[in-house]
C-alpha cells in the first residue's frame, strides 16, 4: 500500500504499529531524502494478505496522525521513465 501525507516525524516503527492492528505487516518503509535522511512524508506498507490490506485501507485512510490526514491506497507500479529528455 502507498501511504501519503505522513507526518515528517513518523518513522517505520510507528508506521508498522499503526497497520499491525489490521493484521501481519510484512514490511513498512518510510521514504527518506537521500541527502538529509529526513522523511519525505510518504511510505509503503505490505500486509500478510489482501484481506488484511483492504481492512487497513478502510480503517486508516483519512485518519488524522499528528495533525495530518493520512492517505492509504493500493500502491501502483512506478511508471517507466521515458528516455526522451527534453532540454
Amino acid at each position: 500500500m502507498y501511504v501519503s501525507n505522513l507526518s515528517f516525524h513518523t518513522g517505520e516503527d510507528e508506521l508498522k504499529k499503526m497497520f499491525e492492528q489490521f493484521g501481519t505487516v510484512s514490511s513498512a518503509k518510510v521514504i527518506t531524502d537521500r541527502e538529509t535522511g529526513r522523511s519525505r512524508g510518504f511510505g509503503f506498507v505490505e500486509m500478510g494478505s489482501d484481506d488484511e490490506g483492504n481492512s487497513a485501507i478502510k480503517g486508516l485512510n483519512n485518519t488524522e496522525v499528528e495533525g495530518r490526514a493520512m492517505s492509504v491506497t493500493i500502491a501502483r507500479e512506478k511508471a517507466p521513465r521515458s528516455d526522451n529528455k527534453r532540454w
